[in-house]
């Protein structure tokens, strides 16, 4: 190695810079590869990409030292100073994948990008300030050049300025060009997979844009239709509606060719479809890369390496199961988004239960579509109750000429009528339904529409049935609780042995949850209770009663009892009470819920689907056309705040201590994801995530942490922000 006291990185790894472009250069090489673009131009891009750092002035500020002058110092413009080594034909690509991996080019968030300084400073200032010592680093810097491969030759500080003015014209113009670099997404990707996994990086490179073998979906069965079904035909989209147990899941999964986006909406449900698939893969595929991408991935995979967890925001996985939220920066070009883009091009996209999504987040997840119709994904929607006008808007999207359809007919769907619906009064009416059958050692599930409710339920149970197993499920636990809960309500081990609790108990149990309970946890128990939700949110609940199938439960039926809506706004939220009231009407009561008749009841609640208004925020417009400003991206949009799910985190105050001394994945298992204006009053950490301390007063192990415990903590001079 040579000038190994040149750094890229400072503490606490302070990588040597000749290293660190290698090891960029290495992933560059592999996702070009990938992709299907130069193999040679994205690694003279990710050499060139940080040489800049070289310069003396980084290497101080990297050493927190003193810096010179008043002038931010961006290493991206140093780095660029060396561009005329290049030939003239590549010069373009090279200047788009360096100038601006960090910073747009112009309004920038912090302004730094080239062209804000230049209009803040003179462009004479920008580059004396950017060349000086030159005769000092240049030297090294070409050094390290020639030692990668690059043909070097002296280079003068006259020639320094001439390419300084050659890129800052080029980014003038580039600015006032629409649309998104696909050279800047694959420097992007390869630079933060390099920078997160370091000495790993070539390890870790060698699973990357792998295809899946799905063969393990090819099974067929009986008792679930979608198995019997072809996948065959020359359509590259998909639309599938049918009930929860017909095999949604498998039969998306094969009609999928290359690496695959899977996306479901809520967090538990991603855990779930993680462990599932990685078991469904496994034998086929021992070394395949299948990731989780959301707030707490490290759950899923507690065992596995530091390494391991890192990476699963990154790009080239064979499968990644994610939210929506993770791919919406290619709707509103956000940062990062290119990176994004350049990863999920040309792939699988599964968007299962698309219908649960809030309408904000259903215009999003649409947008997203367009987008990746656009980027050539082929996208496989999957639904169990999606309103026939959804349906149709999905479809002009796509073009139904591009979309295979299936649904079930009439008397594949009679094998699946499964619960008798009862109407009541109250939670309290209800005691005498669930006494019963804890006594007949009936499993019983409680769904509650918030938090709070959960937890006053979960305390009427313990109080009444103290001997009986129970738990309360909901997204305000520690993360690493979390983890355990949804392992002890599946009934499985973590090599997916039955552990006899809960789901696989033979024995009465009481579970109390909230909406988390509603999408892909393969969980069937014998009886529920729960709050009127919209019809489509309550099917889903539904399919968690009597879900096993087998020639023992085909035609049985199982009781599901729904507590009539309140009477006013408030109490109906998270929902609208209007939905509440139509959705409630169209059940039947003390009868069987046909699910040949469910689509028309849902049509009845939902004859339109209003959709916010978005266009405006999005860089990708209805007529096809970009509009995002060349090597730019915008800070966070809004509308990403309206997305449902918990911005930000907490930790108690018996944590912190322990939080500011462990490693990654002890971090993320303290941490207890939140809406960040329930805790915007308390002190925040900088450290990891920058969690909130909340006092230990508010959290319990049994019902996570108490929003009104919460309330009143925030009149304690202790824990507010002076």
């Amino acid at each position: 190695m040579i000038w190994p006291e040149i750094k890229a990185k400072g503490k606490p790894d302070f990588t040597p810079l000749e290293i660190h472009l290698q090891q960029v250069a290495l992933v560059a090489e592999k996702v070009a590869a990938g992709i299907g673009t130069d193999i040679k131009l994205a690694r003279y891009g990710a050499i060139l990409h940080d040489i800049g750092k070289a310069h003396p002035e980084f290497q101080r500020r990297l050493e927190e030292k003193s810096r010179i002058g008043d002038l931010p110092f961006r290493h991206e413009i140093t780095s660029c100073l060396f561009i005329s080594l290049f030939d003239e034909t590549i010069q373009p690509a090279l200047i788009d994948m360096v100038i601006a991996h960090h910073k747009s080019i112009r309004r920038d968030a912090r302004e730094k990008g080239i062209l804000d300084l230049t209009e803040e400073y003179e462009p004479e200032e920008v580059f004396r300030f950017h060349a000086s010592d030159w005769e000092t680093w240049n030297p090294k810097a070409l050094d390290i050049l020639s030692k990668l491969g690059i043909k070097v030759k002296p280079l003068s500080k006259k020639e320094a300025e001439e390419n300084f003015f050659y890129v800052y014209g080029y980014c003038r113009k580039r600015f006032k060009e629409k649309g998104y670099s696909i050279d800047r997404g694959l420097l992007e990707a390869a630079d933060h997979f390099a920078s997160a996994l370091i000495d790993k990086t070539e390890f870790y490179t060698q699973r990357l844009f792998q295809k899946p073998d799905l063969n393990f979906y090819n099974r067929k069965h009986p008792l679930y239709p979608l198995s019997q079904k072809s996948v065959e035909s020359n359509k590259p989209h998909t639309i599938v509606v049918a009930c929860t147990g017909a095999g949604k899941t498998d039969f998306l999964f094969r009609r999928c060719k290359g690496r695959i986006f899977y996306t479901l909406p809520f967090q538990a449900s991603i855990n779930a479809m993680f462990q599932r698939v990685s078991g469904d893969l496994k034998k086929d595929n021992p070394n395949l890369d299948i990731r989780l991408l959301h707030s707490a991935s490290s759950l899923a995979i507690k065992g596995k390496t530091v390494e391991e967890i890192i990476i699963q925001g990154h790009i080239g996985s064979a499968i990644k199961i994610l939210t929506p939220h993770q791919i919406a920066g290619i709707v509103f070009g956000t940062s990062g988004y290119e990176a994004t883009l350049v990863d999920i091009k040309g792939c699988d996209v599964i968007l299962d239960e698309i219908h649960t999504y809030t309408d904000i987040t259903r215009a999003i997840v649409l947008k997203i579509v367009h987008v990746l119709k656009n980027l050539g994904c082929c996208i496989h929607i999957g639904t169990a109750t999606m309103p026939t006008a959804l349906y149709n808007q999905i479809l002009e999207l796509l073009g139904k000429e591009n979309v295979l359809e299936v649904k079930l007919s009439d008397n594949e769907l009679n094998q699946f009528d499964r619960h008798i619906i009862n109407k009541i009064n109250s939670w309290e009416s209800t005691l005498p339904v669930i006494s019963q059958a804890i006594e007949e050692d009936k499993k019983v599930l409680l769904v509650c529409n918030r938090v709070q409710s959960a937890q006053l339920v979960f305390d009427q149970i313990k109080e009444k049935y103290p001997n009986i197993p129970s738990m309360l499920l909901h997204s305000r636990f520690k993360r690493g609780a979390r983890g355990k809960m949804e392992r002890l309500l599946i009934g499985k081990d973590e090599n997916g042995k039955v552990t006899r609790q809960f789901n696989t108990s033979e024995k009465a149990c009481v579970v109390v949850s909230t909406q988390v309970i509603e999408v892909s946890l393969d969980i069937s128990f014998d009886l529920m209770v729960t709050e009127c939700a919209p019809l489509d949110a309550m099917i889903q609940r539904f399919g968690r009663v009597n879900r096993k199938r087998d020639e023992h439960t085909i035609g049985k039926l199982k009781p599901v009892y729904v507590i009539q809506p309140p009477e006013n706004t408030k109490e109906a939220k998270p929902y609208d009470l209007e939905i509440l009231q139509e959705s409630y009407k169209q059940l039947p009561d003390d009868e069987v819920l046909h699910e040949r008749n469910i689509q028309k009841k849902i049509n009845e609640v939902f004859p339109t689907v209003d959709m916010p208004e978005i266009e405006e925020h999005a860089i990708f417009k209805k007529s096809g056309e970009w509009t995002i400003n060349g090597l730019t991206h915008r800070p966070k949009s809004f509308l990403l705040d309206r997305l449902d799910i918990d911005g930000v985190v907490c930790i108690v105050e018996a944590d912190e201590q322990r939080y500011l001394a462990g490693n990654f994945e002890e971090r993320i298992q303290m941490e207890i994801p939140i809406r960040y204006w329930s805790v915007r009053q308390f002190n925040q950490l900088q450290e990891g995530n920058r969690p909130f301390i909340v006092p230990d007063s508010a959290y319990s192990e049994e019902a996570g942490l108490d929003l009104d415990k919460l309330k009143i903590a925030k009149s304690d001079i202790n824990y507010r922000i002076l």
